[in-house]
C-alpha cells in the first residue's frame, strides 16, 4: 500500500471528524460533497425525463436496472485493473467519463434529438463507469488516511452520501422547474470538476506498480480464492450480499405501504422516505464519532440483528408513527452493519489484493440490489408488500444468526 503522506499540522476536529486530519482525505471528501449532489440531481432528472418521453413504468424501473447491471456483471474485473494501476490516475479516468457522460446527456435533451434509447446507453455507460470507480474507491480510501482512521473515514463517506441523497432531490426538485432536465445534467457534469480537481491536488508518494506476468484473469482467480480461503472475509461479505438481495428492497415497495398499507398518501411517502434516510445519517455520525472504538465486532453485531428485526417491525406495523421508528432504526442499522463490514474487510485483507476483495464487496452490496428490487417486487404481487418485506427480513435474521453462531470470533473482531 502507498505510504500515508501525514499533515504538516494537526486540525483541532472533534473525534467524529477525525478522518479529515488528512489533507488528502479532506480534498476527496470536500469534492465529492459537490459531485455526490450533482449525481443525485441527476438521477431525479433522468428518471423525469424517461417519465416525460414514455409516461412508462416499465421503462423506469428498465433504466434503473440496466444502470446497475455492469456493477453486477463487472465489478469483479473492475477490482482487478485497480490493483494493476495507480488507484487515483484510475479515478481521474472514471470520473471524468461520468463527467462527459452527463455533459452528452445535457447536449442531447438541449438539442431536443433526446429519446429514451439515448437515456438508456446513458445509463448503461454510467453503470461501466461505476463498475471500475467503485472498488477503487473503496480501496483507495486507505491509501489517503491509513487503517488507524480507515472506519472514521468509511463512516463520514456514508454521511456525505446519506446528505447528499437528502439535498441533492431536494434541489433536483426546484431546479427541474426553473433550468429543467438540461440544466440537472449540465450542473450534474460540472459538479465533477470538484472531484478531479481534489485527486490532481493530492499529494501522494510516487509508488509504481510492480509488474506481472500473471493474466487478468489469473489475478481475478488469486482474489477469489482469497475470499473462499478466509473465513472472516467470507463471512463478512455474505452478511452484505444477503442485506442486499433481500433487505434493502424495502425501499422499492414503500410507496404500497403508503398509499395501500398505512393510508398515509404522497405526503406520508415523503416521511417515510426521508425517515430512513435521516436514521442512515445518524448512523453514519454514530460510526464517525466511534471511529476507533475497539470492539468493531460487537457493532456489527448489534447491526446484523438490529436491522432484520426493525424491518420485520416495520412490515407488522399499521400505526404511521411506529412506522417511522422502525424505518429510523433500520437506517442506523443498515449503516452500522455494512460500513462495519466495509471496515472489518479492508483491515483484514492484504494491501496487494485489496481492489479485487473491494470488487467482490461492491458487486454484492451494490450490484444485487436490482435481483433484490426483482424479487422483492415479484413475491409482493403474489402475497402482498408487508409478507414480502417480512420474508426479506426473516431470511437477513436467519443468515446473521447462522454466521454467528458458525463464527463467534466475528462478535470478538477489533
Amino acid at each position: 500500500m502507498d505510504a500515508i503522506v501525514k499533515p504538516r499540522f494537526s486540525l483541532a476536529l472533534p473525534p467524529t471528524f477525525r478522518a479529515l486530519r488528512h489533507r488528502n482525505y479532506r480534498l476527496w471528501w470536500s469534492g465529492q460533497l459537490v459531485s455526490l449532489t450533482g449525481t443525485w440531481m441527476q438521477s431525479v432528472a433522468q428518471s423525469w425525463l424517461v417519465l416525460q418521453l414514455t409516461n412508462s413504468a416499465f421503462l423506469l424501473g428498465l433504466t434503473g436496472f440496466i444502470g446497475s447491471l455492469p456493477i453486477l456483471l463487472l465489478s469483479l474485473w473492475g477490482g482487478v485493473v485497480a490493483d494493476r494501476v495507480h488507484k487515483r490516475k484510475l479515478l481521474v479516468v472514471t470520473q471524468s467519463t461520468a463527467m462527459l457522460q452527463a455533459f452528452l446527456l445535457a447536449f442531447l435533451t438541449w438539442s431536443g434529438l433526446v429519446r429514451v434509447e439515448h437515456v438508456l446507453i446513458m445509463a448503461a455507460i454510467l453503470g461501466l463507469v461505476n463498475a471500475f470507480d467503485a472498488p477503487t474507491r473503496q480501496a483507495f480510501t486507505v491509501e489517503m488516511v491509513g487503517k488507524e482512521d480507515l472506519m472514521n473515514a468509511i463512516a463520514l463517506g456514508s454521511t456525505l452520501f446519506n446528505a447528499a441523497r437528502i439535498i441533492g432531490p431536494a434541489l433536483a426538485g426546484v431546479l427541474l422547474a426553473i433550468i429543467g432536465t438540461t440544466g440537472c445534467f449540465t450542473l450534474n457534469g460540472v459538479s465533477f470538476l470538484a472531484v478531479i480537481a481534489a485527486l490532481l491536488a493530492m499529494r501522494l508518494p510516487a509508488s509504481p506498480r510492480a509488474a506481472t506476468s500473471e493474466s487478468a484473469l489469473q489475478n481475478l482467480k488469486e482474489g477469489l480464492a482469497y475470499v473462499r480461503s478466509n473465513s472472516t472475509v467470507l463471512s463478512l461479505l455474505t452478511l452484505v450480499g444477503t442485506t442486499s438481495l433481500f433487505g434493502m428492497s424495502y425501499a422499492t415497495l414503500m410507496p404500497i405501504f403508503a398509499r395501500d398499507v398505512l393510508r398515509v398518501g404522497a405526503q406520508g411517502l415523503g416521511f417515510l422516505t426521508a425517515t430512513a434516510g435521516i436514521g442512515a445519517l445518524i448512523g453514519a455520525l454514530t460510526l464517525a464519532s466511534l471511529g476507533r472504538f475497539r470492539r468493531k465486532g460487537l457493532l456489527l453485531t448489534a447491526g446484523n440483528l438490529l436491522f432484520p428485526t426493525a424491518l420485520a417491525a416495520f412490515a407488522l406495523s399499521r400505526y404511521f408513527p411506529l412506522s417511522l421508528l422502525c424505518l429510523m432504526l433500520a437506517g442506523w442499522a443498515m449503516v452500522a452493519q455494512n460500513a462495519t463490514a466495509n471496515t472489518l474487510v479492508q483491515t483484514t485483507v492484504p494491501d496487494h489484493l485489496r481492489g479485487r476483495v473491494m470488487s467482490v464487496y461492491t458487486m454484492l452490496f451494490m450490484g444485487m440490489m436490482p435481483l433484490g428490487n426483482l424479487q422483492a417486487g415479484t413475491i409482493a404481487s403474489r402475497f402482498g408488500a408487508p409478507f414480502a418485506v417480512g420474508f426479506g427480513a426473516t431470511i437477513c435474521a436467519l443468515a446473521a444468526l447462522l454466521i454467528l453462531w458458525r463464527l463467534p470470533q466475528l462478535r470478538r473482531l477489533e
